[in-house]
């Protein structure tokens, strides 16, 4: 895994869904791996398997830096805001193109346009595309995604944006938020070891986190800033079940900060005494936006309602299943009453004392509804795919990395569909032989 995760990278720039066959081929080499990897780790004795799994996450991680960003330019956005900020300005006051930024722009983020003979420009650089400023109109060129609209990123990001630049210079590219990355996704694997340990699980399950192919990519190579909302919600969860309610809201009202979507690990915490937790996330959630709100109003928002709708969430385009069997524009209707339904049910089901199994439905299932074209939101997922040992879930990214790898309607129907089913089966083979097997050793 280690070797393939390297070649990988440095073999195949950034993907181009024309020739994107070598990196897909690696991709499902590295998956059959992981498999066979996992597989293996049972036979091997508890505390060798505990280094072996911590080892091979700073190993795979290492590997995964090899390059830069092959499926993403998200974390070009991070290090922009984080320069940004850390020139005193608010990431929300202007959009990276504007010319009151000029002074703060690098070569590896906006490369100087190569001049064509009949006056036009070319970018030649991979991850960049043509743009120009605002309101000059100076052509330029940029590896900063929707360069002309404001950035979408929740406080919490916009701080660890701002941390990570803060101690590098500005011509450092990708490498430092690629190595906050593999920090980060090394010690959400200590923690789950520590965790599974504390709590009588199987420690070997955390390779599930630990060697995850999409753990290495989207974490570390393209360095997104869902391992950080991850790790803070693992920690809400891990707070939580000890009883430590305001503590567990403090965390998870940081990892809504983060990047919103953590909203959906909330039923799963609300169990007992449930105002605890939503006071303390409140509170640190308005907390985190106060200096920002400060500095630039209801410019805070960014480009959150444009993204909505460019996702195609408003007009139902994006939901894979539901909009096979229902209007489009009745979709995000229907997807909502079952997100609510699927809320419901974790908060009155979960035990207090194991709410990670609330954490794998809750969101796995709205995964599943709203299948999203970007795999790494289910880093969101992963953590408690160890925790619970539901090795079946890992459909879920898989359908989402098809998605992102093959963007084809029929092939992402299929896949969703796929993992739906696949979920659904052996959860039922689950309930219905595991127990049986249980009652008869009991009876030997």
């Amino acid at each position: 895994m280690v070797v393939l995760t390297a070649f990988s990278v440095t073999a195949y720039g950034f993907l181009d869904p024309k020739h994107d066959t070598g990196l897909l081929l690696c991709t499902a080499g590295l998956w059959l791996l992981f498999a066979l990897a996992v597989i293996l780790l049972k036979k091997v004795p508890t505390r060798a398997a505990i280094v072996l799994v911590v080892a091979g996450s700073v190993l795979i991680g290492g590997a995964a830096m090899a390059g830069p960003p092959n499926t993403s330019t998200d974390s070009a956005r991070y290090a922009w805001d984080g320069i940004v900020q850390d020139a005193g300005i608010s990431p929300y006051a202007y959009v990276p193109v504007a010319d009151e930024l000029a002074h703060l722009r690098t070569d590896w983020l906006f490369p100087t346009p190569r001049e064509n003979a009949d006056g036009t420009h070319t970018c030649f650089e991979p991850r960049t595309h043509k743009t120009s400023g605002i309101p000059s109109g100076d052509p330029l060129c940029t590896a900063i995604n929707r360069s002309k609209v404001n950035t979408i990123y929740p406080p919490t990001s916009e701080l660890y944006f701002a941390g990570v630049r803060f101690l590098v210079p500005t011509t450092a590219a990708y490498w430092p938020l690629q190595l906050t990355g593999l920090l980060l996704s090394v010690g959400i694997t200590v923690l789950l070891i520590t965790a599974m340990r504390r709590r009588g699980i199987d420690p070997r399950w955390a390779a599930l986190w630990a060697w995850s192919p999409l753990v290495a990519t989207e974490a570390v190579t393209n360095s997104h800033v869902d391992v950080l909302g991850g790790l803070l919600v693992v920690v809400a969860t891990l707070a939580v079940s000890r009883g430590f309610r305001f503590r567990g809201g403090i965390a998870l009202g940081a990892a809504i900060a983060a990047k919103l979507i953590p909203v959906i690990a909330a039923p799963a915490l609300l169990k007992k005494q449930p105002w605890k937790v939503i006071l303390a996330a409140v509170a640190t959630f308005a907390l985190l936006y106060v200096p920002y709100v400060l500095a630039t109003g209801v410019g805070v928002l960014g480009y959150l309602p444009g993204y909505l709708s460019e996702e195609g969430y408003e007009s139902g385009n994006r939901f894979a299943l539901i909009g096979l069997v229902v209007p489009k524009s009745a979709a995000l209707v229907v997807a909502a009453l079952l997100i609510a339904l699927t809320a419901a049910l974790v908060w009155w089901k979960t035990d207090p004392l194991r709410p990670w199994f609330g954490q794998l439905i809750m969101i796995g299932t709205v995964l599943l509804i709203v299948s999203p074209r970007y795999p790494w939101y289910a880093l969101l997922l992963v953590p408690f795919i160890a925790m619970t040992g539901r090795w079946e879930w890992f459909a879920v990214p898989l359908a989402l990395t098809a998605r992102l790898l093959a963007p084809m309607p029929g092939i992402t129907a299929t896949a969703v569909g796929t993992a739906v089913f696949v979920v659904v089966a052996v959860t039922c083979y689950r309930q219905k032989w595991i127990p049986r097997a249980r009652r008869l050793v009991t009876k030997r």
